[in-house]
């Protein structure tokens, strides 16, 4: 059975309360590399610190896999030799774009057509060429579907097929996603093909109204997203976990009361599936 796992993104603003925690706290930690690529000085040497002591699993801002403006060949290569450097287990990116002439600094839906799963299948499979290694994609918050062909469960397994690559589960983009669309989130669940989920993050969001959620970041995670961690489990055993933070930090031992309650989820599974082989 899988081993639990579960982490925290580095953010520059949490360095120095994580520089103390003791070995086991935390499994691993995730951060952008774009953030952390060609810094020098303290922040570099801050870096250093956290890649001696933890797996460095990485999560991408600006891959801009859905979009139409040339592949950033060059940004592709460095994180390569980031990877190389760092001995990074996973690159994941999210299924979005963010980029035209410029960097949007947002992430966009990708319209569900097939034309978009063959131009999102055909960049993937170029990064993975380059990287040589797989990597994951992260089912995305979205608050407009233009010009839909499918439905969103469709188009992620149609990409992820046709590229051959993994999938990032974020269950609370789920939930989002779920109550902005109208949607069962334990059905789309079902729906995903969660054989090439490797990832899970888990975060919290901002209720701006009865029908309307925003994919923040910024709070606490509420109780339906921990029941959907525990769905996700169900169906694909335990995956390492990331609890996911970027503003409004808690005093940290609440970020690591988190972290220990995804733990506890995956012992729970983990318990559930040696009970059902003991029992067959």
């Amino acid at each position: 059975m899988s081993e639990v796992q579960a982490g925290l993104g580095l953010r520059r603003a949490i360095t120095g309360a994580l520089k103390p925690l003791n070995a086991g706290a935390i499994d691993f930690l995730e951060v952008a590399p774009e953030n952390w690529m060609h810094l020098g000085g303290r922040l570099k040497k801050d870096f250093h610190f956290f890649a001696e002591r933890y797996p460095i699993y990485l999560h991408g801002l600006s891959l801009n896999i859905g979009g139409f403006a040339p592949l950033d060949i060059e940004l592709v290569s460095s994180i390569k030799e980031f990877i190389d450097t760092y001995q990074c287990p996973l690159y994941t990116e999210h299924l979005t774009y963010c980029g035209d002439d410029g960097h949007l600094y947002d992430l966009l839906p990708i319209p569900f057509t097939e034309e978009a799963v063959n131009h999102v299948a055909e960049r993937v499979m170029r990064v993975q060429d380059i990287l040589g290694q797989r990597i994951a994609l992260e089912n995305a918050s979205y608050y407009a579907a233009p010009a839909r062909q499918m439905s969103e469960a469709e188009f992620i397994n149609a990409v992820l097929d046709k590229a051959d690559c993994r999938l990032l589960l974020d269950v609370n983009n789920v939930h989002v996603n779920s109550i902005n669309h109208g949607y069962d989130p334990i059905e789309f669940l079902d729906q995903l093909n969660l054989e090439r989920a490797c990832y899970i993050h888990i975060a919290g969001h901002f209720v701006e109204a009865e029908d309307l959620r925003i994919d923040t970041h910024g709070a606490a995670v509420i109780d339906p997203v921990w029941e959907l961690l525990d769905a996700a489990y169900e169906r694909t055993g335990v995956l390492p976990t990331l609890v996911e933070r970027d503003f409004n930090f808690p005093p940290m031992d609440e970020l690591l009361g988190e972290v220990e309650q995804v733990r506890r989820a995956q012992v729970r599974c983990r318990q559930h599936q040696h009970s059902a082989l003991v029992s067959t």
